[in-house]
């Protein structure tokens, strides 16, 4: 039943015919096409004028998906392949937030946008892939019209108000480091942060003897890292993503999930158990406050809910760790 959240399990985006790539698009603007709408059923009744908007662009998403399906239909006749973005690695995925009520439109807001630079990054890389003429043509008109969406999604909620180009551009720029290291750097840290507690500290609590706690620690990090950088590689090439080179991806990773794993690790290198038992607790409740401000200052993750989901992660695994090595 896991199966489908396997990387390997999914078809590579170079790998797909053209008829596919249409295939793929045309699904891909039926999704957003009903998100958009759903947006706007959601806020028409505090933000009608920004509702106006999201319709708007529900509709175009739709003559969009008129367009590939009349130039499938040319092409390819009237039977359309079915693939769907969870079907193609790397693809971004449309998770269910809009089924939440009510819509928070700042956060409506910038979900849009980043749909539609999402979509606009496809359009422009399946473009570059295209050998018909007329379907390069078509794709790379509609990676214009998505990158009109973007300006238009990031507008202020009541007023259609043109927005700054510089802005625009820091905006990406932002989200692209996000996508890029701080994603994966967060990932890679939760994972050697809490993943390491239990084998530490039973290992700890059981033998009482500091370098062989050491030994362990290095061993549970080093070896978590090559695990997750390798996962992060192979999860997505990043073609369609935009998330960034995977090799990138995957050396922040790694090299953050090693680091999470040798931050409480390191202090068995002093020879006093109790002593270097004390430092590492403490470098635990470290660790875990740095992945809540992350989590709050890149992802937008309120503080409740982020030292919440950390803490209560972390004290478990901690809490298993001493009980083991205890038994």
């Amino acid at each position: 039943m896991f199966s489908r959240f396997l990387p390997f399990n999914k078809r590579r985006f170079h790998d797909l015919s053209e008829q596919e790539v249409l295939a793929l698009a045309i699904s891909a603007e039926e999704d957003d096409g009903r998100i958009f709408q759903t947006y706007a059923d959601g806020l028409r009744k505090e933000y009608p004028n920004t509702a106006r908007m999201f319709e708007e662009m529900a509709s175009e998403e739709n003559d969009h998906r008129r367009m590939l399906i009349d130039l499938h239909v040319e092409k390819f006749g009237e039977t359309i392949p079915l693939i769907r973005r969870e079907h193609v690695s790397g693809f971004p995925e449309r998770k269910p937030d809009w089924l939440t009520r009510p819509f928070g439109v700042e956060a409506v807001r910038k979900q849009a946008a980043v749909m539609e630079m999402q979509a606009r990054h496809f359009y422009l890389t399946a473009a570059k892939t295209a050998t018909d003429a007329s379907i390069r043509k078509l794709l790379g008109d509609l990676a214009e019209a998505e990158a009109d969406h973007i300006t238009t999604a990031r507008k202020a909620e009541k007023e259609h108000v043109p927005q700054d180009v510089r802005e625009a551009e820091q905006w990406q720029e932002r989200r692209q480091f996000v996508l890029t290291y701080v994603q994966p750097g967060l990932a890679g840290l939760m994972d050697g942060s809490v993943s390491t507690l239990a084998p530490i500290f039973a290992t700890a609590f059981a033998t009482q003897d500091t370098w062989t706690t050491f030994l362990v620690g290095i061993a549970a990090s080093i070896g978590a890292g090559i695990s997750m950088g390798f996962t992060e590689v192979a999860s997505d090439d990043g073609v369609i993503s935009g998330r960034g080179s995977p090799i990138k991806r995957g050396l922040t990773t790694g090299v953050m999930t090693t680091l999470g794993g040798l931050g409480h690790a390191l202090p068995y290198l002093i020879p006093d158990f109790w002593i270097a038992t004390y430092i590492a607790i403490a470098i635990v409740f470290v660790e875990l406050w740095v992945i809540s401000w992350i989590q709050n200052r890149y992802m937008e993750t309120p503080w409740r809910r982020a030292i919440f989901q950390v803490v209560l992660g972390g004290a478990l695994v901690f809490a298993a760790g001493i009980l083991i090595g205890q038994a």
